[in-house]
C-alpha cells in the first residue's frame, strides 16, 4: 500500500471539518500532545524495557486459539461408514433436491426449511442442497465480503432446531452432484 500526500484542497477540507466538531467531554481539559512532552509530568510513568527484535519476553502467557469456522467436512461421521463413503463417491442418488440459487438468506432459509422437513416427512433419507458457490463481490472495502453466503450459512442452519432434530449428517456433494456448489443432506428416520 504505497501512501500520498495530502493536497491543499484536502487539507483545507479536513480543517474545516475539524473546527466544525464538538467535544465527547466538554468538561476534560484538552492537553496537546506537544504541550503534554515538553511539561514536566507529576504521574509517575512505568518504565518499558528495551526490546529487540528475536528476543523472548520474561513472562508466558497461554495462547487462546481461535476456533476454526465449522466445516461440514470436518464432521465426525454419525451415518453408517459403509453408507457414508459411498455417499462421499457419488453413488448414492439424491431422492430429492432443492435449488437457492439467486435467493437471498431471507428466501433462502424459510425455503430450506419447508424442503427438509417435508422431505423427512415423506420418509426420504438423502437430499441435496444446491447453494452454488457465491459470487466474488468484495469491493474492497474495510470488511472483507465473504464469497458464498448461503455455502456459508447452510451447516448452521441444519446444525440448529428444528432442522437440527430431522438432519444425521452434512457433506459437501460429489463433482457429479454439484460439488462444492452443492450439500448432501442425510435425514434421520422418521419414527
Amino acid at each position: 500500500m504505497t501512501r500520498r500526500r495530502l493536497t491543499p484542497d484536502e487539507i483545507a477540507l479536513w480543517r474545516k471539518v475539524a473546527r466544525s466538531t464538538e467535544k465527547l467531554h466538554p468538561d476534560r481539559g484538552m492537553v496537546s500532545p506537544v504541550a503534554r512532552e515538553s511539561e514536566p509530568s507529576t504521574e509517575k510513568r512505568a518504565s518499558i524495557d528495551p526490546f529487540e527484535i528475536g528476543q523472548k519476553t520474561g513472562e508466558t502467557r497461554p495462547v487462546r486459539e481461535q476456533p476454526s469456522p465449522a466445516r461440514p467436512t470436518q464432521e465426525t461421521v454419525r451415518m453408517d461408514r459403509k453408507s457414508f463413503g459411498k455417499l462421499k463417491r457419488g453413488k448414492l442418488k439424491p431422492e430429492a433436491r432443492i435449488d437457492l440459487h439467486g435467493m437471498t438468506i431471507d428466501q433462502a432459509h424459510p425455503a430450506l426449511m419447508s424442503f427438509i422437513m417435508r422431505e423427512h416427512a415423506k420418509g426420504r433419507r438423502l437430499v441435496l442442497v444446491i447453494t452454488g458457490k457465491g459470487r466474488v463481490r468484495d469491493e474492497g472495502g474495510p470488511i472483507p465480503v465473504r464469497p458464498g453466503v448461503l455455502r456459508h450459512n447452510l451447516p448452521h442452519w441444519l446444525s440448529t432446531p428444528p432442522l437440527s432434530q430431522l438432519v444425521l449428517q452434512v457433506t459437501d456433494a460429489h463433482l457429479k452432484h454439484g460439488g462444492g456448489g452443492a450439500f448432501y443432506v442425510y435425514l434421520r428416520r422418521p419414527r
